[in-house]
This record gives C-alpha cells, structure tokens and sequence, in this order.
C-alpha cells in the first residue's frame, strides 16, 4: 500500500503579490523552496489562513532572499496580499518508508524569513 504523507510545509507564509494575469503557479522565494525541500514545478497545496480557501497549484522559485510568496493566475482570486498561506507538498511512500519518515516544517516571520524548521508537529492538547 502506498501511503501519501505531507513532505514538506512553509507554516503561516505572507501573500506578498497577487498576479492574475501571470502564466500561472505559486512564485516562492528559492531560499525557501531549497530549505523546505520544495522543487520547482512541484505540485502543491496552499491553504489561505484568512479566507479559508484552499488551492492546488505548483511552485516556481522567486529570487533567494527576496521573501516573495505571489499568487498567480486564476489562484491569485484565492488570496491577497497580506495573507497568510500554508504551503504543503506531499510524497508517496510505502509504510517501511513511512514509519521512518519525517517531513520538513519550515516556520517564517511575518517578512518570510526563516525563523526556524522541524520534524514534527507537538500532539494537539485537548
């Protein structure tokens, strides 16, 4: 059985630029995309903590260091600028594989800066 496990996130990232009428994807700063282990052209998936809209599109590389998260083409109706976005990409494994995977949490600021990363997500107190 093939398990489909979060990869990689980029947690509580800012919109910095809503582009309707670019080609299309998600421009992330390459800093990022290299830290989290996002590839370009890969598929991903972005939850807009504001809206609540949720969206499925790919990542290209912004500039490294520049902090650019832009929403293009008919995604950018799912976000502002100003937004905060979840950026999650996941992988295909099987459950060997699973039970000794740990994805890539990559954690920014409010300028998309890397604060910190981790491989886990604390349990949810009730």
């Amino acid at each position: 059985m093939q398990l489909n496990l979060l990869k990689a996130k980029i947690h509580r990232a800012t919109v910095t630029h809503a582009e309707l009428h670019y080609e299309g994807s998600c421009a992330i700063d390459g800093r990022l995309l290299d830290i989290s282990g996002i590839r370009e052209y890969e598929q991903i998936h972005v939850y807009n903590i504001n809206s609540g809209h949720r969206f499925v599109t790919y990542a290209i590389r912004a500039e490294e260091g520049s902090g650019i998260i832009s929403v293009n083409g008919a995604a950018a109706h799912c976000a502002s600028v100003g937004d905060l976005v979840i950026i999650c990409a996941y992988g295909h494994c099987d459950q060997d594989e699973a039970a000794k995977f740990r994805p890539t949490l990559v954690y920014v600021d409010g300028d998309n800066r890397l604060t910190h990363t981790n491989d886990s997500i604390p349990a949810q107190a009730a």
